[in-house]
C-alpha cells in the first residue's frame, strides 16, 4: 500500500553522527519535527536549528518551501538562518585574515539563499559589506567574495539599490578601470554596476558619470568571454537607462553635412571620446563575433540586445512627420532631384521651373507629384524614408541615378517608382528589424552583418532597394502588382537573413540567389498548387486523409512525451541554471519528473524521475498568463517570450505543474501531447504546419498517376439502366 501523501521519507545527516530516517509529516509544525530530530541526537535548544538540503545549493527549508521535498530527500540539520546570520556578521568584522576569509567565502555561498539573505539584511549586513568594500582594504579572494555575497543579496530585491552611497560606487567603477585587476573581481564589478544602472534612475547618472564606454572598450579586448559578456551587458543598460534626449539622435541628420554621424556614434559620444565610439562596432566585430571562441547563448543575447538597442534609436526618425512648410526638409527633395536631373536644363521661368519639377517629381516616382513632402506625412516611417532616400543618392550616386533614370525611360506601366517603393521598403525593414520594439528575454537572435558597417541600417537598405527594382524587372510589373512585388521582396528579405550572412557581402549573395523563379519554386516546394485545392474531390481525398493524418501526429507528440524533455526553473540569469525533466510513461497512464543538477545528455531513466502524477488526475492544460507561474510575472515585453512559452498541468486535488519549455517547438510539442491525453484537440501552429506538410505530401503520392490529367469537377454521370437484363455471352 503506498505511504499517504503527506508523508516524505528522508534522510537527515548531522557531522559525527548517524544519519536519521525518518518519514516526514508534511501537517506537522516544522519546529516540532526539528526538535524531534535534535532530540535524536541530544542536542538541546532546537530553535536555534534549522534544516537544509544536503546537495545542490544547500537551501534553507521554511514552511513555505517544505512543498518541495521529495521522496528520498538528503537532509541536512544546521544551525538557524538568523544564528548563522549572527555569527557570520561576527566573523567578517574580525581582524584575524584567515578567519574574515573563511566566513566570507561562506558568506558568499549563503547569500543565494532567501531566507538567510533575509536575516543577514535585517542585521544590516549589506551596508557592513559596503563599508569593507569603501574601505580599500579588501583585496584578491576576500574582496571578490565580498562583491560576490553582495550581489546576491542585492539581487533578492529586499533592499532597494538607490541606498548604495556615491563612494561605494566610485570604488567599484575603479576596479572596473583598473588596468591590472583580478578577473573574478571585475566580473562581479562589471555585474553590479548593471544591476546599478537597470534598477535606480538615480543611479544612472553616478554610474554615467564613472564609467565611459570607451573604457568598457578595453574589456572587450580580452580573451575571457565571461568579462566581454558583462561588458557588453553595462554598454547595453547604458543605452537602455540612458534619457530620451540623449539616447535618440540629435538634430544633427545625414542631410544637414556632407559627413555623416552613427546614430549609435551619436549616443555613445555623450559617454565616450571620439576615439572609442569609432572603435566600439569593429572592436566587437573582431574581438568577439569573429574572435576564436564560439559564441555563448549569453554573448549572443547581449548582442542581440545591442542590436535592438541600436536600431531602435532610428525610431525617433521613423515616428516624425515631415512637415510640407519647413523648407529645409524641402531643401531636402530638392537635393534629390538635383542629384537625378543635374544637368539638364533649368527653365528660368517660374511656371516653366514648376511644371518641370513636376515631371521631375512624377519620374522620381513620388505619389504626389506637385508636393512630394506630402508622401512623408505618414508615420512609420516618416523622415527616415527620406533620410534612406538621402543617403543612397549621395553615397552611392551611381546606383541612385541608375535606377531612377532606368525607370524614367521605361513604358510608364513598367516603370518602378523610386520614391513610393522607398517610402514602403523603409516600412518594411522597420517591421522585420522590429525598430522600436524593446529586446525580448531570451531571444538571441542577432545578426553578425549589422557589426560590419558603421551605417549598417542605411547600406541594408540600399541592398535591399536594389533587390526590389531587380524583382519588380523580373516579374514585369505595373503599378497594380506594387503589393505583389513588396510581398515577394519581404519574402527574399527574411529568407536571407535566416541564412544569417557574416556581411552585407553575403547578403548580396544570398539575395542573387533568391531570384524571383526561385522564390516561385520555393513556394511550388512547400505547398501544393491553391487552384487544385479548391477542386471538389481534392477537398473531399483531404477530408477522407485528415483524421489518418492526426492520429499519425498524434502518435509522434506521444512518443516525444514517452522520450522526455528537459526544462529549466526560472530564476536570475546570473545564477547557475536550475533543471527538472519530465516524461511520460510507456502505458500513457502516468507522468514522471524530478529535479536534475545540469542538463541532461539524451534520455533519463524513469529511477532517477522521483515524482509522478497519473494522467487520470490532469483536469487541464492552461497556457500563458492562465498559468499560476505567471500571474505574478511583469507585463513588460522582457518577459513576452518566457510568458509564450509558459504551459500549466492542473490535477487533483488542486495542484499544478508548471512548465517554460526551451522554445517553440519543444511548447508546441508539449502542449499538443498533453492535449491529446486528456482527448482534446491539438491546436498548436505546429500541429497546423505538420498537418498541411503531411497531407499535402500524402495527397500528392495518390496523385501521382493522375498527373496532367484533368480531374473533373463532378463526378462521371451514371449510364442509364439498360432496356432488357436477358442478355447472355457464348463461350462457344
Amino acid at each position: 500500500m503506498p505511504p499517504p501523501a503527506d508523508i516524505v521519507k528522508v534522510a537527515i545527516e548531522w557531522p559525527g553522527a548517524n544519519a536519521q530516517l525518518i518519514e516526514m509529516d508534511q501537517k506537522r509544525p516544522l519546529s516540532s519535527i526539528i526538535r524531534e530530530v535534535c532530540d535524536g541526537w541530544s542536542l538541546s535548544g532546537s530553535e536555534q536549528f534549522a534544516l537544509r538540503y544536503a546537495d545542490g545549493p544547500q537551501l534553507y527549508i521554511t514552511e513555505q518551501s517544505r512543498g518541495e521535498i521529495k521522496n528520498g530527500t538528503i537532509l541536512r540539520l544546521a544551525i538557524s538562518p538568523a544564528r548563522a546570520a549572527r555569527q557570520l556578521l561576527e566573523r567578517i568584522q574580525s581582524h584575524g585574515i584567515d578567519a574574515r576569509l573563511e566566513a566570507l567565502k561562506e558568506l558568499a555561498k549563503l547569500s543565494a539563499d532567501p531566507t538567510f539573505a533575509a536575516e543577514f539584511i535585517n542585521m544590516e549586513g549589506i551596508a557592513t559589506l559596503a563599508r569593507l568594500v569603501e574601505s580599500g582594504t579588501h583585496f584578491g579572494e576576500m574582496l571578490a567574495f565580498t562583491l560576490t555575497a553582495f550581489l546576491e543579496l542585492m539581487d533578492h530585491g529586499i533592499v532597494s539599490w538607490d541606498l548604495i552611497s556615491l563612494s561605494f560606487i566610485k570604488q567599484i567603477a575603479g576596479y572596473v578601470n583598473q588596468p591590472m585587476v583580478d578577473v573574478s573581481i571585475l566580473q562581479r564589478s562589471l555585474a553590479i554596476l548593471e544591476s546599478m544602472v537597470l534598477n535606480s534612475h538615480s543611479l544612472y547618472h553616478r554610474v554615467a558619470q564613472e564609467i565611459t564606454v570607451g573604457q568598457l572598450i578595453g574589456h572587450l579586448q580580452v580573451s575571457n568571454q565571461e568579462i566581454q559578456t558583462y561588458a557588453i551587458a553595462l554598454i547595453n543598460a547604458l543605452f537602455l537607462k540612458a534619457p530620451e534626449d540623449r539616447r535618440q539622435v540629435s538634430a544633427h541628420h545625414p542631410q544637414h553635412s556632407e559627413e555623416y554621424t552613427n546614430p549609435l556614434e551619436q549616443h555613445l559620444t555623450e559617454m565616450a571620446s571620439s576615439l572609442a565610439q569609432k572603435h566600439l562596432r569593429s572592436i566587437i566585430l573582431n574581438h568577439v563575433i569573429r574572435g576564436n571562441r564560439p559564441i555563448k547563448a549569453e554573448m549572443a543575447h547581449q548582442l542581440y540586445v545591442l542590436q535592438v538597442l541600436t536600431f531602435n534609436l532610428l525610431e525617433e526618425r521613423m515616428m516624425t512627420k515631415m512637415d510640407p512648410n519647413d523648407q529645409a526638409q524641402r531643401d531636402i527633395i530638392f537635393e534629390l532631384r538635383r542629384i537625378a536631373f543635374d544637368g539638364e536644363n533649368d527653365p528660368t521661368g517660374t511656371e516653366k521651373r514648376k511644371a518641370m519639377y513636376t515631371k521631375d517629381y512624377k519620374m522620381l516616382g513620388f505619389t504626389n507629384h506637385v508636393n512630394p513632402a506630402m508622401d512623408f506625412t505618414q508615420t512609420p516611417p516618416g523622415m527616415l524614408a527620406l533620410d534612406n532616400m538621402l543617403y543612397l543618392a549621395k553615397v552611392h550616386q551611381d546606383t541612385y541615378i541608375r535606377i531612377v533614370l532606368e525607370n524614367s525611360s521605361r513604358e510608364d506601366k513598367h516603370e518602378c517608382p523610386f520614391g513610393r517603393c522607398a517610402i514602403e521598403l523603409t516600412r518594411m525593414l522597420c517591421e522585420i528589424l522590429q525598430v522600436g520594439e524593446l529586446p525580448n528575454e531570451g531571444c538571441n537572435d542577432y545578426h553578425p552583418m549589422f557589426f560590419t558597417h558603421d551605417r549598417a541600417w542605411e547600406e541594408f537598405f540600399c541592398v535591399c532597394i536594389q533587390l526590389l527594382n531587380k524583382t519588380w524587372k523580373e516579374m514585369r510589373a505595373t503599378a497594380e502588382d506594387f503589393n505583389k512585388v513588396m510581398q515577394v521582396v519581404r519574402e527574399q528579405i527574411t529568407r536571407a537573413l535566416a541564412m544569417k550572412p557574416s556581411s552585407l557581402d553575403q547578403l548580396k549573395n544570398k539575395l542573387r540567389g533568391l531570384n524571383y523563379s526561385e522564390i516561385l519554386r520555393l513556394r511550388q516546394s512547400e505547398r501544393m498548387s491553391q487552384d487544385d485545392f479548391q477542386s471538389p474531390p481534392i477537398i473531399e481525398l483531404r477530408e477522407r486523409i485528415q483524421p489518418e493524418i492526426l492520429e499519425l501526429i498524434k502518435q509522434q507528440r506521444l512518443n516525444r512525451l514517452c522520450e522526455g524533455s528537459c526544462f529549466r526553473k526560472l530564476g536570475n540569469r546570473r545564477r547557475q541554471e536550475k533543471f527538472w525533466f519530465c516524461r511520460l510513461s510507456l502505458n500513457h497512464k502516468v507522468l514522471h519528473y524530478g529535479d536534475l543538477d545540469e542538463s541532461p545528455q539524451g534520455e533519463v531513466p524513469f529511477e532517477l524521475l522521483s515524482d509522478k502524477i497519473p494522467v487520470s488526475d490532469i483536469k487541464s492544460v492552461v497556457t500563458g498568463k492562465d498559468c499560476p507561474h505567471m500571474k505574478e510575472k511583469s507585463a513588460l515585453k522582457q518577459n513576452k517570450e518566457v510568458l509564450e512559452l509558459a504551459f500549466s498541468v492542473l490535477y487533483d486535488p488542486d495542484e499544478t505543474l508548471n512548465f517554460v519549455a526551451p522554445n517553440k517547438y519543444e511548447y508546441c510539442i508539449w502542449t499538443d501531447g498533453l492535449c491529446a491525453l486528456l482527448g482534446r484537440e491539438m491546436g498548436s501552429d505546429l500541429t497546423r504546419s505538420d498537418l498541411d506538410t503531411l497531407i499535402s505530401m500524402e495527397m500528392k503520392l495518390r496523385l501521382l498517376d493522375l498527373e496532367n490529367i484533368t480531374i473533373p469537377e463532378a463526378p462521371p454521370p451514371v449510364p442509364k439502366e439498360p432496356s432488357s437484363y436477358n442478355f447472355t455471352y457464348n463461350y462457344s
